[in-house]
């Protein structure tokens, strides 16, 4: 049976996005995949736009409040999953495939390629109804076409894009009458006037000392038959020393990849060394046309991959298309739909109107208005991101800058050239959540503060970088008052090297990360201990005034609160909390604003797993006060000289030729195919991955991501 809602005589129909079902249906992402809630957006979520009475059901300023105006969410039923693709929907109930995973984006196809209309195809294993629906960029449900299914008799149904310029989806309901019934198979398939050019891909994981995870990742992509097909390489770039080639069970995942492997052994280069390297092979190989990058920490829905090639074979111009992040420990909750640079403060974030962490398990896609407008992204992090071969070697590889802000460079760098960047709906991962991590005053922090500025100086359309001057100073004197020293220490050596030129990037590149650790080990803050009798009890003789604990200065009592503060750390400390805390602090508690009151705290990390005790010191606080207003004083007085020498330099640093200079000299193999029983002689281990997390402000702008 035909249902025509548009007519396209001759089309080439091409299948760009199965509907499928979870690998494993008890992992707690069923919601994902398909929703067994009636409850959609009601008349207060007309709107759609983020403000709204928290009546528009996650469209408000409230995000939390929406859930609350749904009907009772029924439970997913795990059992009826068969296999990949099939469903068994109840004897007089329904069952919608408005979900992430499963409903059509079709405003980014509408948007971003060539296709001018798409089929959907059904097939029910016994007589059921089909129910076609579609969206607005404001998150209005619109009834499209109704039609009875029977077995051996799929629905088809051609349905135009034209009406998605800003936003909405397309999506289906099954419904079962006194019997139940089943979804066989369902697909969506896009018109194409000119058939998309057939291409292959190749996969760069970057790996460092993760070698079950790695594993785990090779065994996911050794049995998705369907991306075997369209893959050239697996390149395993190992950068560790617990290699990816020792693990059990390592032997039989490479025989069953076979040639499609290669595993590279370097030296620890991060995240970009190790991604630059695969695209660095993939382009020696000549082969694919596009090239996939994967965190090694990751669980992939194998489905996604070919969504973004098939996405990325339709779009009018080379485009880099990238997967969106779910935390793997609540595997339901998206990281973001979509993130951007904030060229005035040049700072990472996810693009207005977007709420971070959206647990799509309370509050589902057909409930949640603001994910129906069309996110326009300037970059996606490289956790999972396609990038086609063409636009490599139109703009280079990657920054070297080991770790952080490398994707986000590249995003713009691409988007300079006339190559965008698209987040797509339905191509995700499960990565490890950066909500435990401490990376903005770890070692990390010297290249949160370096990379940060040198993108700025490469990218920035505003005279000395807009607010990015005055939000390093506020951030050096947040940690300088909160007894974080260490991480002081590695901003100025930061700053130093930013000033220094941008010839520094590849020559460090291969020792920084050493001389970093180096740098911070001397500092109590810096050495944290797991064991929890290993600090005194504290004792505050002075007690909190009024009972009350420190709150943070708005922005009229900003200035002289920070004076009265920086004041107080130039002065001696109470020598009794020299030898005794004051405080032990929780790391969700320990703001800037509650650290600066005390002259000692035993503060805890992210994770939970160990401590450091802070302590103030007048004398360091006066040196590296000094030191930073020196080096501002550079930075803001250079800006023009530096951002011209490193405009000019990036054409030469991100070559393959420079980054062939750098894999040489530290003597790299080359990539060998994987001989099973071989141990780790042509292992893989990995790089410091692409995850990326913000450094706060004493505005109290730009949190942990």
């Amino acid at each position: 049976m035909s249902t025509t809602l548009v007519e396209l005589p001759g089309a080439t129909w091409r299948t760009v996005h199965r509907v499928v079902l979870p690998q494993d249906p008890d992992a707690d992402d069923l919601a994902l995949y398909v929703d067994y809630d009636s409850a959609v957006a009601t008349s207060g979520a007309s709107a759609g736009r983020p403000g709204d009475d928290a009546a528009s059901l996650g469209g408000g300023a409230d995000a939390e409040a929406g859930p609350s105006a749904f009907a009772v969410r029924q439970e997913g039923r795990s059992e009826n999953v068969r296999g990949r693709r099939g469903l068994v929907v109840d004897a007089r109930s329904r069952v919608s495939f408005g979900t992430y995973f499963n409903a059509f984006p079709a405003a980014y196809w509408r948007r971003w390629t060539t296709a001018s209309a798409v089929r959907l195809r059904v097939e029910l294993a016994a007589p059921g109804t089909v129910t076609v629906y579609k969206s607005n960029a404001r998150g209005l449900r619109q009834r499209v076409t109704s039609r009875p299914v029977a077995p051996g008799e799929p629905l088809l149904a051609e349905l135009p894009l034209a009406a998605f310029g800003d936003g909405g989806w397309y999506w289906f309901d099954v419904a079962a009458g006194a019997g139940e019934t089943a979804l066989v198979a369902a697909e969506w398939q896009v018109a194409e006037e000119v058939p998309a050019p057939a291409s292959t891909l190749s996969i760069a994981i970057t790996t460092f000392n993760r070698p079950d995870y790695c594993l785990a990742l090779l065994r996911a992509l050794a049995g998705a038959d369907e991306v075997r097909a369209v893959l050239d390489r697996v390149f395993v770039v190992d950068q560790g020393t617990q290699l990816v080639s020792d693990q059990p069970g390592f032997d039989e995942v490479a025989a069953e990849l076979g040639e499609q492997l290669r595993v590279v052994r370097q030296a620890n280069l991060g995240g970009s060394g190790g991604f630059s390297r695969g695209m660095r092979e993939t382009l020696r190989e000549g082969r694919s046309g596009h090239v996939l990058l994967l965190d090694d920490d990751i669980v992939v829905e194998p489905e996604g991959v070919l969504r973004a090639l098939r996405f990325a074979q339709a779009c009018r111009t080379p485009t880099v298309v990238g997967g969106h992040m779910f935390d793997m420990y609540d595997r339901s909750v998206m990281h973001s739909l979509g993130e951007r640079i904030d060229r005035y403060r040049f700072f990472w974030g996810s693009v207005p109107g977007v709420h971070e962490r959206h647990d799509l398990s309370a509050q589902n896609l057909r409930a949640t208005p603001w994910m129906h407008k069309r996110v326009d992204v300037d970059y996606n992090g490289w956790w999972m991101c396609l990038i086609p071969v063409s636009v490599i070697r139109e703009v280079g590889l990657s920054l070297p800058v080991f770790i952080k802000w490398d994707d986000a460079e590249f995003g713009l760098r691409a988007a300079e050239a006339g190559f965008p960047t698209v987040s797509l709906p339905g191509a995700a991962v499960w990565h490890v959540s950066w909500l435990d991590k401490d990376d903005g005053t770890d070692w990390q922090a010297y290249f949160h503060e370096r990379n940060r500025v040198v993108a700025a100086l490469l990218h920035s359309p505003y005279p000395r970088g807009g607010r990015i001057f005055r939000e390093s100073v506020f951030t050096d004197v947040k940690h300088l008052i909160s007894m974080q020293y260490s991480t002081e220490v590695l901003r100025l050596m930061a700053l130093q090297d930013v000033l220094s030129g941008p010839d520094h990037l590849l020559a460090t590149l291969p020792t920084r990360t050493a001389e970093v650790r180096a740098a911070r080990k001397d500092f109590s803050d810096a050495r944290a201990s797991t064991d929890v009798d290993a600090f005194p009890a504290p004792h505050q003789r002075k007690p909190p005034r009024k009972g009350k604990e420190p709150s943070s200065p708005n922005r009229y009592t900003l200035l002289p609160w920070a004076a009265a503060v920086v004041a107080r750390h130039l002065t001696a400390p109470d020598p009794a909390a020299l030898e005794r805390p004051e405080k032990q602090v929780a790391a969700m508690d320990s703001t800037w604003w509650r650290l600066a009151h005390y002259d000692s705290a035993v503060v805890s990390t992210a994770d939970g797993t160990a401590a450091a005790w802070y302590r103030r010191d007048p004398r360091t606080f006066r040196d590296l006060l000094r030191r930073s207003a020196e080096a501002h004083r550079q930075l803001w007085a250079r800006w023009d000289e530096l951002s011209a020498a490193y405009r000019a330099a990036l054409p030469r640093f991100t070559s393959p030729q420079a980054w062939d200079a750098v894999f040489d000299a530290g003597a790299v193999p080359a990539p060998q195919p994987v001989t099973p029983g071989a141990g780790g002689a042509d292992g893989a281990a990995g790089g410091a991955g692409a995850e990326e997390a913000g450094d706060a402000a004493l505005t109290g702008a730009g949190e942990e991501r």
